[in-house]
């Protein structure tokens, strides 16, 4: 238990230490910024990124998201359309020996029998189906990763919000008490 206190006051000796030997003076006052928040922000970000996907990354200044979104719409895409045309392929091929029309000498499908063409169709439709909705899932997240990414942009920064662990000792029982001390200057 006594690590921990030692442990504690280092932490908190280490993290209040000011890296500067001297402050710099300038006689030219430093140019405060205000800025501005616009609320409507996140959601014309959310609405650009719903009606062009990668809009709204675009309007947050996030280029890098861009081709991230459109490889993984676009593998979503090309899985759903493989699964289908190989769905579409099976299917048939089990219609036509229903019918009695299928070739019996087929390189593909003709040592197959027809639990194997069944069970090949319910596989593809599975897939095609989680095909979809992982695409669907990706189009979601990218308006959602606009939204609040544009929330994001807006947030204050700045040396006026601090966050520091602090230490005292109780002085009825002589026992330290932690905490963290949140400071915010007006």
């Amino acid at each position: 238990m006594k690590k921990l206190h030692y442990i504690f006051i280092f932490a908190c000796l280490f993290l209040s230490i000011d890296g500067k030997a001297q402050e710099e003076i300038s006689l030219i006052p430093k140019d405060t910024v205000k800025v501005v928040i616009d609320p409507n922000r996140p959601a014309r970000a959310a609405f650009y990124s719903a009606l062009v996907p990668g809009l709204g990354q675009v309007y947050n200044k996030k280029y890098w998201k861009v081709p991230i979104v459109y490889a993984g719409l676009g593998l979503g895409i090309y899985n759903y359309t493989f699964n289908q045309k190989k769905y579409h392929e099976y299917r048939d091929e089990y219609k036509r020996r229903l019918d009695g029309t299928s070739d019996p000498s087929h390189p593909l499908y003709g040592n197959l029998d027809n639990d194997r063409l069944i069970r090949a169709q319910k596989f593809h439709q599975r897939n095609r189906d989680l095909s979809a909705l992982i695409t669907a899932g990706i189009y979601i997240l990218n308006i959602i990763d606009a939204n609040i990414n544009a929330h994001l942009m807006q947030f204050n920064v700045n040396d006026n919000l601090s966050l520091k662990p602090d230490m005292n000792q109780n002085q009825i029982d002589y026992k330290f008490n932690y905490g963290m001390t949140l400071t915010y200057s007006f």
